[in-house]
């Protein structure tokens, strides 16, 4: 393990070169998109122009088209404009202009050629008008009457069929692309944006709803304290796994490190060299399982005649740190600790951890005896249960040095039979870690420390969080801790 002293520090990415990879696209996709729009608009502006261009016109139908009546001024004017009386009109906007049979229209006696085409005014209407090109030449005028057969020479007026506004193929197509592109892009640019404000709203709904969350679980650690003080038949039954570790003439111990019974089976967790035959089932590296049908496998026989296993059970010290994913209690074995627990993390669940665990050893080791320690952070000492003996200072064994720094994790730990313990309320330093290390240190009066705060050379390392729960590395578990 690693304290994380001297490490390199974490890699950052590198937000410039990003800022700038996304900066180029932007302006990529702006380009495209400009060119798209002055394609679309060159291609609107043409068919604008074409459509003010456009006049309404009146084709004169030869007499055998009409019933043998020939198309008067009057007629053009009833029939397109509601008023036979605006005849005049009609007139004046013909007055001069040449036709395709190189006539022109000069007088209202002027009888009308088919034909001809004459200009409407612009509120004609009716099935008889047409529509036509206007070039602006006031000599000519031509247009090609649906049906009529007329001419379409000249260079004055073209005839028109539709006033459909069309979009070219290519101009569609390239704002469909852009608008692809745009969304790709903007997905791409946008996606840590996005993951850093959703991050942002669920870290404030966590914070506001924490309260209500701590609260809740501070119920349910108090009730987990409820149980453990009245749930005698977990005791008894971890015990009853624990013996049947126990060295006989045809085997040595096995060192259980810690365990969990339940109602299907037991769990236990052994050195990572240690191996069991069935029926125990192999869970990972450290950790192996039986059903509870198979219990008192190991022991049993008659070679053994119980005498080591109740020595086992003399040693140990087993302890309930608190509950799995499961709402199972886990024990450990305090006697494998030789040495020092040190819980870190969230103060005041540390300080709980601590407490639970000296309710623990008052209920099976009474009257053990207990020293406490103020550290140098302040933090307050625990109240000690009834049934331990409190002492105001151990008397520490001469010629005992400072103990040795280790770092994280010492050599594999012996039993060690809990018979004192040393509890530090905080951080020791100064005269608390030579203490410290006088009662509970290699060479030291072989007590057991429990502090929770940082202390250089602990066996045990422990991890909190504000939530209630205790992290376990060496056992690779995370338990609730009673409160």
């Amino acid at each position: 393990m690693s304290n994380g002293i001297g490490a390199p520090p974490p890699h950052r990415p590198r937000i410039g070169k990003a800022s700038r990879g996304a900066r180029t696209v932007l302006r990529a996709l702006a380009v495209v998109l400009i060119g798209c729009f002055a394609a679309l608009g060159v291609a609107a502006s043409a068919t604008a122009a074409d459509d003010d261009d456009l006049i309404k016109v009146f084709v004169v139908q030869d007499p055998a088209q009409t019933g043998g009546q020939l198309a008067t001024l009057a007629s053009i004017a009833a029939g397109t404009l509601g008023d036979a009386s605006r005849a005049g009109e009609i007139l004046e906007l013909n007055r001069g202009l040449a036709q395709p049979d190189g006539g022109a229209l000069n007088s209202a006696d002027d009888q009308l050629r088919p034909g001809w085409i004459l200009r409407l005014p612009p509120d004609a209407s009716g099935p008889d008008v047409r529509q036509a090109r206007d070039t602006g030449n006031q000599n000519t005028a031509s247009a090609a009457p649906d049906g009529a057969g007329a001419p379409s020479g000249g260079n004055g007026t073209t005839a028109a069929g539709s006033t459909m506004f069309t979009i070219p193929l290519a101009a569609a197509v390239a704002v469909l692309g852009a608008i692809v592109l745009a969304l790709v892009t903007a997905g791409i640019v946008g996606r840590r944006k996005v993951r850093g404000a959703y991050g942002a709203v669920m870290r404030a709904v966590r914070r506001l709803g924490a309260p209500v969350r701590r609260r809740r679980r501070l119920m349910l650690r108090r009730a987990l304290g409820r149980r453990f003080a009245t749930d005698a038949d977990s005791v008894r039954r971890a015990y009853g796994t624990l013996a049947e570790f126990a060295a006989v003439r045809s085997r040595p111990e096995t060192p259980v490190h810690a365990l969990r019974v339940d109602n299907a089976g037991a769990t236990v967790w052994l050195a990572a060299s240690d191996t069991l035959e069935a029926p125990w089932r192999n869970v990972d590296s450290t950790r192996w399982r039986r059903p509870t049908a198979e219990a008192g496998w190991l022991n049993g026989g008659p070679e053994d005649g119980g005498t080591a296993s109740r020595a086992a059970i003399s040693a140990a010290c087993l302890v309930r740190v608190g509950t799995d994913t499961e709402g199972k209690p886990v024990f450990v074995d305090l006697s494998r600790l030789d040495g020092v627990l040190s819980v870190t993390g969230d103060h005041g669940v540390a300080r709980d951890v601590v407490q639970n665990v000296l309710a623990e050893i008052a209920r099976i080791r009474p009257e053990t005896p207990v020293t406490v320690l103020r550290g140098a952070d302040g933090a307050p000492p625990p109240i000690l249960p009834a049934g331990l003996t409190q002492l105001g200072r151990a008397e520490l064994p001469a010629g005992t040095g400072a103990m040795a720094v280790h770092g994280t994790v010492r050599a594999a730990a012996s039993r060690r039979p809990v018979k004192g313990l040393v509890v530090v309320a905080g951080t020791p330093t100064g005269q608390e870690a030579a203490e410290l290390a006088a009662l509970c240190g290699p060479g030291g009066a072989g007590w057991t420390g429990l502090v929770y705060g940082e202390v250089s050379g602990a066996h045990w390392r422990w991890y909190t969080d504000a939530d209630g729960d205790v992290d376990i590395p060496v056992l690779d578990v995370k338990l609730t801790v009673p409160a």
